[in-house]
């Protein structure tokens, strides 16, 4: 039966592959690869006599001379490297580089179900000296993706037949997988990023409510361009850093118009309105109803 991104097999599937002389003047081999479905209950790892001796270690701890990714899609467990321990849940990824000494597993009592791929060459070492892997950062929440799932099927695919160059064809999914791995994983530092970005200019603004919008004052104290200010603001907030400043001004007003201590000339001087009569017009538009009629409802 074919398998179709996401289905989960119980029983495991082991590839330890051979290399030629010709696969290895690309620079990358694919070792290994594989998925397993655990079940609650069983030790880890299931099969362990059918593999080679320095991977049956897994649970206690090991050092590996090679590359590999393992992408955990149900269950939970937990990785440990470098002297840190990660919990391991659905969509959890982590990367074993050579020398690393690591050790995981699934909860005895719940399982899990992985897929791994290893690799070696010179090349893959070239990323591991250029920063692209880096043993500071071997654990990544990745997420489920159908995508991922079909990139370690493919490979599969290609290592059971053993067709000709099904090496090229296996390294050029793991360089793919990769891809997917650090790409998603950029991206949503980026929106963290973009997070941090808007919550320091909405505390700013908040704080100068009374006053005028500076958006170079307020771009120079985040530490961006105003126009990259701009940008970032509308992509995470849907609305302009201009927008949002009135929004605050809106919110303040209702706020002073309900203490009912304040003129509405005096409410709309306070938060940097000249015009009596722009102000009410102002805040009918953006609340429905007029400043006098506001106080009224409350």
């Amino acid at each position: 039966m074919e398998k179709r991104p996401g289905d989960a097999r119980p029983e495991a599937v082991l590839h330890y592959l051979p290399f030629s002389e010709e696969d290895e003047k690309l620079g990358m081999v694919c070792t290994t690869v594989g998925d397993v479905e655990v079940p609650p209950g069983v030790e880890y790892p299931p099969n362990k006599n059918e593999h080679p001796a320095i991977f049956r270690n897994v649970a206690e701890g090991r050092v590996l001379p090679n590359f590999h990714i393992i992408y955990i899609t149900k269950g939970e467990g937990i990785f440990e490297a470098e002297g840190k321990s990660y919990t391991v849940m659905p969509g959890s990824v982590f990367f074993l580089l050579p020398g690393l000494k690591h050790r995981y597993k699934p909860v005895f009592e719940v399982g899990w179900h992985e897929y791994w791929v290893g690799f070696q060459g010179k090349n893959f070492f070239k990323l591991l000296e250029e920063g692209i892997f880096s043993r500071d950062r071997v654990f990544f929440e990745a997420g489920l993706h159908d995508n991922m799932i079909a990139i370690y099927n493919m490979i599969m695919d290609e290592v059971k037949t053993q067709a000709p160059l099904f090496q090229l064809k296996a390294c050029a999914g793991i360089l793919s997988l990769i891809a997917e791995i650090l790409t998603r994983n950029r991206r949503k530092e980026q929106i963290n990023n973009y997070q941090r970005i808007v919550e320091k200019a909405k505390s700013l603004m908040e704080a100068n409510v009374s006053g005028a919008i500076n958006l170079p004052g307020i771009s120079e104290q985040i530490g961006i361009s105003t126009s990259r200010f701009n940008e970032i603001f509308k992509t995470y907030t849907s609305m302009t850093p201009y927008q949002y400043y009135m929004q605050l001004k809106i919110k303040k007003a209702a706020d002073l118009l309900e203490r009912k201590d304040a003129s509405i000339k005096e409410v709309a001087h306070t938060l940097g309105f000249e015009d009596q009569y722009y102000f009410s017009r102002f805040f009918k538009k953006k609340t429905g109803a007029a400043p006098s009629a506001w106080r009224k409802l409350i």
